[in-house]
């Protein structure tokens, strides 16, 4: 069952999120962060394929801080409004957002609550891992990690990333693992950036995607269900 909430953020912002119940009680609640096309049809396919997996699941709107209602495709045009964004994104503010989320699911569930998140989601979730009070939290591809390694994960973290990736160079990976050598970091031989984007053929790789999600799943069950 799916539905769009509204959350207030701790300055008072106001945005929207999607939401998605389990069937039954939920064993777990997880955060699910946009990348950079907004809670679009993927993020919203993916809401709804971890909320099978027994989770709770909220989506914020990140972008309704700068317009709302963002929900773009993976075409030229999409793909250039998404950019316009970049400069725009501020992640002190990000993290408000997740956070007001994270608060929304533990009015809703005693469960434990976890972050995933993708491409800027993949850097949010990171930094959900060190700033908030979450329990878990997994990145796939957080082009923007490498930033921020002086920060400490407070929870058990999990990062996945393309060994193809054109976006991210292997030197921002070698930094994160340099730096954090007890976060584990999976990378898929045959996969570039954001190979779990199902709704885009030139992007998807299915077996990285599937791997990953029995990777991200179990870490989930073993940190967050209990």
């Amino acid at each position: 069952m799916s539905e769009w909430v509204k959350l207030t953020a701790a300055d008072g912002v106001a945005l929207d999120a999607y939401v998605v119940r389990p069937q039954g009680e939920p064993k777990g609640a997880l955060v699910i962060v946009q990348e950079i096309f907004g809670v679009n049809k993927q993020i919203q396919h993916d809401t709804e394929q971890w909320a099978a997996d027994g989770f709770l699941c909220i989506a914020p709107a990140m972008f309704d801080r700068i317009e709302p209602g963002v929900s773009l495709n993976y075409d030229e045009a999409g793909m250039a409004r998404a950019y316009s964004f970049i400069p725009k994104l501020d992640m002190d503010k990000a993290t408000l957002d997740v956070d007001a989320a994270v608060q929304w699911l533990r009015g809703e569930t005693s469960t434990n609550v976890g972050v995933v998140g993708y491409c800027f989601g993949g850097t949010v979730a990171w930094l959900s891992s060190t700033r908030l009070k979450v329990e878990a939290a997994v990145g796939y591809y957080g082009g923007n990690i490498a930033n921020f390694v002086t920060e400490t994960p407070q929870v058990p973290v999990m990062l996945h990333f393309g060994k193809q990736d054109a976006h991210i160079p292997a030197e921002a990976i070698d930094t994160i693992q340099t730096a954090h050598p007890e976060v584990p970091i999976f990378l898929y031989d045959d996969a570039g950036h954001a190979f779990n984007r199902s709704e885009d053929p030139k992007a998807y790789v299915a077996d990285a995607a599937r791997l990953a999600k029995s990777r991200s799943l179990l870490f989930f069950e073993q940190h967050l269900v209990f």
